[in-house]
């Protein structure tokens, strides 16, 4: 390719990509579960802008092309919840995802407190929990989202973050 993917924090300016990225990337679950109402296909760019403003969210670069993008924030107990870890579908499966992962735990474990990570992901996405369970995440509950997909609920202790290599 002959140029690297850079992770940073990412900017109001950068809504109107990730937005569409989410849209591109989101495909494939949606094609999954044979449902295109999931939350990442229906969220509006305003929605979107109110998250860059107060959450954590952080974008892959490639050149001036964002190709991956996550958020995360931390609650009142301390957890740090990740959310819409996405990767344009050229780039899949060459580590980016764990990246950006690794990167959003990095910082929420920035925030004061930080005790845990939790995310979410639908319970056929067999490439996202296997992601996930390599990083050292569990299962600790599912429950069923209000677009109906069965949803796996995953956490992980904020020490063992540092236990996840990512390989380049």
């Amino acid at each position: 390719m002959g140029m690297s993917v850079t992770i940073s924090a990412a900017t109001a300016e950068d809504a109107e990509q990730i937005i569409k990225l989410q849209y591109l990337a989101f495909q494939r679950e949606a094609e999954l579960y044979g449902n295109y109402r999931i939350q990442p296909l229906t969220q509006s760019l305003d929605s979107l802008k109110a998250e860059l403003a107060t959450d954590t969210v952080l974008v892959a670069r490639l050149g001036d092309e964002i190709v991956g993008a996550v958020r995360g924030n931390v609650d009142e107990e301390g957890t740090g919840k990740i959310a819409k870890l996405c990767v344009h579908p050229r780039l899949q499966g060459h580590g980016l995802g764990a990246r950006l992962l690794r990167a959003v735990e990095e910082a929420l474990a920035g925030h004061d407190g930080t005790t845990r990570y939790r995310l979410h992901t639908g319970h056929k996405s067999e490439s996202n929990l296997r992601l996930y369970r390599k990083a050292g995440y569990i299962q600790v509950g599912g429950r069923t989202a209000c677009d109906g997909v069965r949803l796996v609920i995953l956490e992980k202790e904020a020490e063992e973050a540092s236990d996840f290599t990512v390989s380049a």
